[in-house]
C-alpha cells in the first residue's frame, strides 16, 4: 500500500524541496492620477485644458472655482500678442470684473511646480507675486524664456504660474491669436495694438470627463 501511494505522489507531480522558493510577486507601479479637465465652449471652437491639481494645487484649484462658480462664462479672450508665426500668447478670464473676480492667491512659480511654458500650457497673468486671481494666458509656442522662473521676466523673477495644458482646440487657440487686432483700442489703457477687433467670446467653462 506505501509502494502504491509513493509512486501516486510521483505520477501527479507532487512538490518537493527540490524545487526551491517559489517566485517573489513582481510590484505594481501606482497609477497616475486622473487629472481633471475643463472644456472651454467658445464662438471659435471647443478647447480643453487638463489641469495639472497634482503639481500645481493652488492655481489649478483657483481656476476651477471660477468654473465651477460660472464666472467664465460670458467672458472673452481679450488680448492677443502675436510675435511671429506659432509664436505668441492670448489672454482671458475676468478682465478686472469685480462681480467676476475671487480674492488673489498664492504664487507658486514654475521653479516649486517643475511645470514650464511650452506650447498650450495655461497659466496665471499677475503683477506683484500674490496677486494673480482671474486673468489666464495661454501659450502658443516654446514661452519659457520670458515666462517661466528664474528668466528674468517678469522683473521679479518668478514667472507667471503655470498649472495646465491644453489637450483639445490648439487650432481654435492659434486662430485667436492670428485674428486681427486694433491699432488703437485698450483695455483699461493698456494693451495697445494688441485688443482683438472681433473677441473670441467664452460662451460655457464646465469641468469635461478626462
Amino acid at each position: 500500500m506505501k509502494a502504491c501511494l509513493a509512486a501516486l505522489l510521483v505520477a501527479v507531480g507532487a512538490p518537493t524541496m527540490a524545487q526551491g522558493p517559489a517566485a517573489a510577486p513582481v510590484p505594481v507601479a501606482a497609477p497616475s492620477p486622473m487629472l481633471p479637465r475643463v472644456a472651454l465652449e467658445t464662438s471659435a471652437g471647443r478647447i480643453v485644458i487638463e489641469l495639472e491639481t497634482v503639481k500645481a494645487p493652488i492655481t489649478a484649484g483657483n481656476f476651477l472655482k471660477y468654473v465651477e462658480q460660472k464666472k467664465l462664462d460670458g467672458t472673452e479672450f481679450y488680448r492677443a500678442v502675436r510675435a511671429a508665426d506659432h509664436f505668441g500668447f492670448v489672454q482671458f478670464g475676468a478682465n478686472s470684473d469685480p462681480k467676476r473676480l475671487l480674492p488673489p492667491i498664492a504664487h507658486e512659480p514654475t521653479t516649486q511646480t517643475g511645470l514650464h511654458h511650452t506650447d498650450g500650457e495655461i497659466s496665471l497673468a499677475r503683477r506683484a507675486p500674490g496677486t494673480g486671481g482671474g486673468e489666464f494666458t495661454i501659450s502658443i509656442g516654446d514661452q519659457t524664456h520670458s515666462l517661466d522662473a528664474g528668466r528674468g521676466q517678469p522683473a521679479d523673477n518668478l514667472g507667471y504660474a503655470a498649472f495646465g495644458h491644453v489637450v483639445e482646440g490648439m487650432d481654435v487657440i492659434v486662430g485667436i491669436m492670428d485674428a486681427p487686432v486694433s491699432p488703437t483700442a485698450t483695455q483699461r489703457g493698456a494693451f495697445k495694438g494688441e485688443v482683438p477687433i472681433a473677441p473670441v467670446k467664452v460662451l460655457t467653462a464646465r469641468r469635461a470627463k478626462p
